[in-house]
């Protein structure tokens, strides 16, 4: 079928440096009074992207200038500062690229499973806005459907494919359910704050994070629900948490040999996970030979996520199967809307011929009783809908089938 009027323009991790989406982030309610959108629009704001999709009966030349003016309007960035980085997808283009996102493959981390609550939110804010119509209704469904299917039919989200989400399930693997444990986030940089944003996800039970700039941590605290100490009550930390997770950018270890013992030593009935993420270390590797400490690196972590990551690969081409099916599922809703302002006429035309005949009627019969007056009503209503029952079953079936010269014929056979 033709391509639907749907644009999608946007920026990503892909072609917009960070401190260009931090410019670039708005919300709906940003954008919306910064500027009359043609048609329907919607909004999908993560860290990674922004997207603006509309249907609208403009060119997508056109819709991009005119999203582009709103755009500077709510974030104050000027349009020339931000076109390079820009993205445009048109029609079933822009189709396939939203149900690619929402099934992950079109994250920084293959299958990524946040994306889908994200598309989802875009979703339920334009609807709530009031700026959504059948066409963006009908492609976000079919987005989240083919996101839920991804998740529930394979495998592309089943594993931890990231360094932070790694650290945590071998955190679990071995020091048992985060929920239960104390643990220790050491560094308030971005890894540091990815470890405390997982952390939070998966319901830690109490989080601290030491960083050498206490305001950062504090800030970080605040961000994740942690609580923030600073680096010079590394010592006492140390010796009463069940899980360390180390990642700062320190030029040498914070976690010496005889660091780590003087906390042992206080908590001899205690084991202690380390996990250290940064390079260089944060943990001296003498550290995994003391009785009671249990350390891992990098090196130990790229193991489970390169298989993580293969066994994600592997269920790439279902993901794509799926999509396919969506999106022939999306054309025939599309189809089927092509055919619905014909049957809004024809029953429209029905009714209007139902109600001048029922008035023509009831002045030949005079006054008759209230019961009489809905059985007559109750007639015509009924008459009229099992008489255009079949043709309606046949033009949708017609517009599904793509042949549109009969959904014409049947327009001027009713003389619509």
């Amino acid at each position: 079928m033709n391509n639907p009027p749907i644009v999608c323009l946007g920026v990503n991790h892909r072609t917009a440096p960070v401190e260009m989406r931090e410019q670039l982030a708005c919300t709906l309610d940003q954008l919306l009074p910064n500027g009359p959108t043609s048609g329907e629009v919607a909004l999908l704001s993560t860290c990674n992207r922004l997207e603006i999709y509309t249907c609208s009966s403009s060119d997508p030349e056109t819709v991009q200038q005119a999203i582009s003016e709103i755009l500077t309007g709510a974030t104050g960035v000027d349009a020339a500062a931000f076109a390079p980085h820009l993205y445009r997808s048109a029609g079933w283009d822009a189709v396939g690229h939203l149900l690619r996102v929402s099934t992950g493959l079109d994250s920084l981390v293959l299958g990524e499973p946040q994306i889908l609550g994200q598309v989802t939110d875009a979703f339920v804010q334009a609807t709530e806005a009031g700026v959504l119509g059948h066409c963006l209704t009908q492609l976000f469904r079919a987005a989240i459907r083919a996101g839920k299917r991804a998740r529930s039919e394979t495998a592309i989200s089943a594993n931890p494919a990231s360094i932070s989400s790694v650290a945590l399930a071998l955190a679990q693997q071995h020091a048992g359910d985060l929920r239960q444990q104390r643990v220790l986030v050491i560094g308030a940089g971005e890894m540091g704050q990815l470890t405390l944003k997982a952390l939070q996800h998966r319901g830690a039970g109490r989080v601290e994070v030491v960083n050498r700039t206490f305001a950062k941590a504090e800030n970080a605290a605040a961000n994740f629900g942690a609580y923030a100490f600073p680096l010079e009550r590394l010592a006492e930390r140390l010796a009463l948490v069940n899980v360390v997770i180390a990642a700062t950018g320190a030029p040498r270890p914070l976690l010496t040999e005889k660091l780590v013992a003087h906390a042992l030593a206080q908590r001899p009935d205690r084991p202690l996970l380390l996990v250290d993420l940064a390079v260089p270390r944060d943990v001296d590797p003498t550290v995994a030979d003391l009785p009671g400490a249990r350390l891992f690196d990098v090196d130990d972590l790229r193991g489970s996520l390169d298989e993580a990551l293969a066994a994600r690969e592997a269920e790439v081409p279902r993901v794509e199967e799926i999509i396919a099916e969506e999106v022939v599922a999306l054309q025939d809703n599309y189809r089927k809307m092509s055919v619905h302002p014909l049957i809004v006429d024809l029953r429209r035309k029905a009714e209007n011929i139902r109600q001048r005949e029922m008035e023509r009627t009831l002045r030949n019969l005079g006054d008759i009783d209230d019961a009489t007056l809905r059985h007559i009503q109750k007639l015509s209503q009924v008459l009229v809908n099992q008489l255009l029952h079949e043709p309606t079953l046949y033009l949708k079936e017609k517009a599904v089938n793509g042949e549109a010269e009969d959904v014409e014929m049947a327009r001027e056979m009713f003389g619509l």
